[in-house]
């Protein structure tokens, strides 16, 4: 059932019209991006009713609630920051999906005090993107900065917890960098996550790609990584390709 839920005065009702999801967003904290949208596309259907998921940074809960329909079971949103957790919480709510997911605001750090190890067969992140670094240029904003800068964790405790989550055989999926590339795929090795799927995500045609999408299997065999055709988001003249319209607005 659809729950009635208050908004504070800078936040808005957005929509993802393609999954007939209503995201409760706010340009001073928070608000989803392409990215988001586009990792939630790159994770693979699965029906099971018995299916556990968990998004990891899940922010105000877009990419968990963009999967909705495309897998079963249930959902574990974990974010550490308090204003977006409880966003996440009120989306939960506004689109009466209460019964499959719970919103859990702690650092990702000690997920296990909330979930059982080995326990999960999806687990879905878009993390900081960016080193934290003396030299780095922050947003002043302190949500934006630690959305985007790895502040409050890091790539290593990300993908250490992913891994310790997942059951064998189980699926992590990761939207990040390209400038980062040989640093995740060692990471993921050593954590047991085994790349499967890569696809490069370019902004226009004749750019470099400033997205990476992968998907790893734990404990996975050493072969078999597919690189996907690329997608490229926007034509020349500045709208979006059609398989992006698609991913927005359905088909």
């Amino acid at each position: 059932m659809v729950e009635k839920v208050e908004l504070r005065a800078d936040e808005r009702i957005d929509q993802l019209a393609s999954q007939g999801i209503q995201i409760i967003q706010s340009n001073e904290v928070f608000a989803f991006s392409l990215d988001a949208v586009l990792l939630a596309d790159f994770v693979r259907p699965n029906h099971r009713h018995k299916l556990q998921t968990v998004d990891l940074c899940a922010g105000n809960g877009a990419i968990g609630l963009f999967l909705h329909n495309k897998l079963g079971g249930k959902f574990t949103e974990v974010e550490i920051q308090p204003r977006l957790a409880d966003m996440a919480k009120r989306s939960v709510e506004l689109n009466g999906l209460s019964d499959r997911y719970r919103v859990i605001n702690d650092d990702l750090a000690n997920v296990y005090s909330s979930l059982p190890k080995d326990s999960i067969d999806v687990v879905v992140c878009n993390p900081p993107y960016f080193a934290n670094r003396s030299t780095s240029v922050k947003n002043p904003n302190q949500y934006l900065a630690i959305a985007r800068h790895e502040i409050k964790t890091n790539l290593e405790t990300v993908l250490d917890r992913m891994s310790g989550l997942l059951k064998m055989n189980g699926h992590g999926y990761l939207v990040h960098r390209p400038d980062r590339l040989t640093e995740i795929l060692a990471k993921l090795i050593k954590h047991r996550l085994v790349p499967k799927r890569i696809r490069f995500i370019y902004p226009k045609p004749g750019q470099e790609a400033n997205m990476v999408l992968i998907d790893s299997k734990k404990d996975g065999k050493p072969a078999g990584l597919k690189v996907l055709e690329p997608l490229i988001v926007g034509t020349s003249d500045g709208d979006y390709t059609d398989e992006v319209k698609a991913m927005l607005n359905g088909k």
